[in-house]
């Protein structure tokens, strides 16, 4: 197993409300040439919670941290103009967040929450990850 030290949180930089799926996502990615799906956890506008790339195997989500996090992206993360960033979260998405992030922490003791803006100059995850996961 990888030795896991951050737990990276995105957005998928989509308009408020539009439905997102895995498979959307994994297209997205396979068309930049990736192997599939870069995120190991995909939080849908519902808040349900759907496996992307697994665990075991390295990320492709944030550029020189893939090698030891997970990622998590939330379906939004844009106004419903498309363009600009905002915090689209629903209810459910936030909670779903917070249980998987919890149980992740347990899982992979020692590990810290970030917010992919901590990694690279973009507005993802549209929030402050390190107030809420203070």
């Amino acid at each position: 197993m990888r030795k896991i030290k951050k737990i990276i949180i995105h957005c998928t930089a989509t308009p408020c409300g539009q439905h997102i799926t895995v498979a959307d996502i994994d297209r997205w990615h396979r068309a930049r040439g990736w192997s599939g799906i870069g995120y190991h956890y995909v939080i849908y506008t519902d808040g349900s919670v759907h496996p992307g790339r697994p665990i075991w195997k390295t990320g492709a989500h944030c550029a020189g941290h893939n090698r030891d996090s997970i990622g998590i992206v939330y379906a939004g993360g844009l106004a419903t103009d498309g363009t600009t960033p905002a915090d689209t979260r629903t209810p459910a998405q936030r909670e779903s967040l917070h249980i998987l992030v919890e149980q992740l922490l347990t899982q992979f003791p020692g590990a810290t929450v970030h917010g992919h803006n901590e990694f690279a100059v973009k507005a993802c995850p549209c929030f402050d990850v390190r107030a809420e996961f203070a």
